[in-house]
């Protein structure tokens, strides 16, 4: 398949990138053209240049921006497009060099020293400096930035600093070697390109240029995103695909039917449902699953009546039924949360809260609250798997006397009425902060850091258990004691299970289809997206 584009678009496409003007040209996004900008097949069905054809069961049109992206697809897409000092593994997420020649000598040190990659260039064709990753951590560090990114770097790295032309050290509050894993998401962004005024906006829409193995070449919200490989590319994964396609497909049955049948189109999928597993593998397909945190949660708005009372939202998670919602809904493949963490996360302990169902339990403390005639909008984004839970959720928060709506929209429409500080009552949602990585204090402070977006969507930050909560949080981050460490943190933990603001109902197994006899080096990961960084055609 390739890209077809009328003439002034392309001429346009190859002045933003380079190809017929220097990199200070560069200025516009790359977006679609217009209208006439189509997928078309190319003949190339076999060979080494073939395309490669994912369909992703997540959209495109989130925010793009590295420092700030919860994004399934960009998260996973920016992976193959930029580059951290380190990257990590995508399965065991052990950290490997990246843009750095090396990891550091001594993990628990204060400061960390990096040499970038001799000949590194960005997809433009301009060096990797130095100035580029104090570019980048500068807006991660800046308290007045809304980068998500902060919450994993603000609370142990002090400063980051230039000591040459391409070297940099690290500067350490204190000792923190779960650091490392996390300095793949400080993605090293082209200052050039990204200083000038729009430019971070212009990333948030989807324009990505950075040094990794694949650059992008087209961005079309809701449809589809194409990659090819950088020749100029150096570093330790090289792209093994010369074009890549990426569908973003939500709705369930298009994306297995793109996969699947004699006229598959596509050779790799995420998000299969539980409901096609035996077909597509009778298809000759693989399909595997990945368990780790991926959950579906409640967040409650605690501004809004009655769900400031904690008993209400120990009720309406008391009420759900939920091991008929993994029996009907998933085929078995989850497990009922018993910790905000999943039970393979070394931190896991069952917490002191546990919502088994328990509907009597659910209707006593509605009474104890003062709450009759409960009427609750449980609006939802509309990913497959969730919208299959849903209706367990309706029968059983109808079945305590709560008369409960479904509202399940697009995810993008979701969190513009959040981030936009609409009112609302309960979300249902999907969430893996594993995409992030898979220590506690990171996860922990995903969902519940004092300056993060769920706390401000929650609007129970400046409770005062929140308050002692994030209190907690700094203080087992600075434990160098590891056992002790892990007991601060399955405290608070127990207290996040209590107040249940943002909650997990149940964690499930992440399901990736892909075709063995086309693709090999693939491995399926527990959290939404895909990576080809260790993937080649058969």
């Amino acid at each position: 398949m390739t890209l077809r584009v009328p003439a002034p678009c392309r001429r346009a496409f190859l002045r933003r990138t380079g190809a017929l003007a220097t990199a200070a040209a560069v200025t516009a996004p790359l977006t679609a053209c217009g209208p006439e900008s189509t997928i078309a097949v190319d003949g190339q069905a076999s060979g080494p240049d073939r395309t490669l054809t994912a369909v992703i069961g997540y959209g495109n049109d989130g925010s793009w921006d590295p420092t700030q992206t919860a994004s399934a697809f960009a998260m996973a897409a920016n992976n193959h497009v930029y580059e951290g000092l380190l990257d990590t593994d995508p399965v065991s997420r052990a950290p490997y060099a990246a843009l750095a020649t090396a990891p550091p000598a001594d993990p628990t040190a204060t400061t960390w020293r990096f040499t970038l990659r001799e000949g590194a260039t960005f997809h433009d064709g301009e060096p990797v400096t130095a100035d580029d990753v104090l570019f980048v951590f500068d807006r991660v560090l800046d308290p007045g930035t809304d980068a998500l990114a902060r919450g994993f770097f603000a609370p142990w790295l002090e400063r980051v600093r230039r000591t040459g032309p391409r070297e940099v050290e690290l500067v350490l509050k204190y000792p923190f070697p779960d650091g490392l894993s996390r300095l793949t998401l400080a993605k090293v962004m082209p200052r050039h390109v990204y200083a000038r005024p729009g430019g971070w906006e212009e990333a948030v829409r989807g324009r990505a240029i950075g040094s990794g193995p694949y650059r992008q070449t087209a961005h079309h919200p809701k449809s589809h995103t194409v990659f090819e490989a950088y020749p100029g590319y150096n570093g330790p994964r090289r792209p093994a695909f010369r074009r890549m396609n990426w569908l973003t497909v939500v709705d369930a049955a298009p994306r297995v039917a793109r996969i699947s049948g004699a006229s598959a189109g596509a050779q790799v999928a995420d998000n299969i449902p539980y409901a096609n597993i035996g077909q597509l593998e009778s298809d000759g397909l693989t399909v595997a699953g990945g368990a780790g945190m991926n959950n579906l949660f409640l967040m409650f708005n605690t501004a809004h009546p009655p769900f400031d009372d904690v008993r209400v939202r120990q009720a309406l998670h008391y009420a759900i039924d939920t091991e008929q919602m993994i029996e009907v809904a998933l085929k078995g493949h989850g497990t009922p949360a018993s910790s905000f963490l999943d039970r393979a996360n070394p931190a896991y302990r069952r917490a002191r809260t546990v919502y088994d169902h328990d509907p009597d339990r659910a209707r006593a403390l509605l009474r104890a609250a003062g709450v009759r005639g409960l009427m609750v909008d449980l609006m939802a984004v509309n990913v497959s798997w969730i919208v299959d839970c849903l209706p367990t959720i309706k029968a059983s928060w109808d079945a305590i006397g709560v008369r409960t709506t479904l509202s399940p929209q697009e995810t993008t429409a979701v969190f513009t009425k959040l981030d936009q500080n609409q009112d609302y009552q309960v979300v249902a949602a999907a969430s893996n902060p594993n995409q992030f990585g898979l220590d506690a204090d990171l996860i922990m402070r995903y969902n519940y850091g004092p300056d993060n977006l769920w706390m401000r969507y929650t609007r129970w930050a400046r409770n005062p258990v929140a308050r002692r909560l994030f209190r907690d949080m700094d203080r087992a981050a600075r434990e160098p004691d590891p056992d002790r460490r892990r007991a601060v943190i399955q405290d608070y933990v127990d207290v996040v299970a209590e107040q249940a603001v943002l909650y997990p109902v149940l964690h499930n197994e992440l399901m990736t289809a892909w075709d063995a006899r086309l693709l090999t080096g693939m491995r399926a990961q527990p959290y939404p997206g895909i990576n080809l960084l260790q993937a080649k055609w058969a």
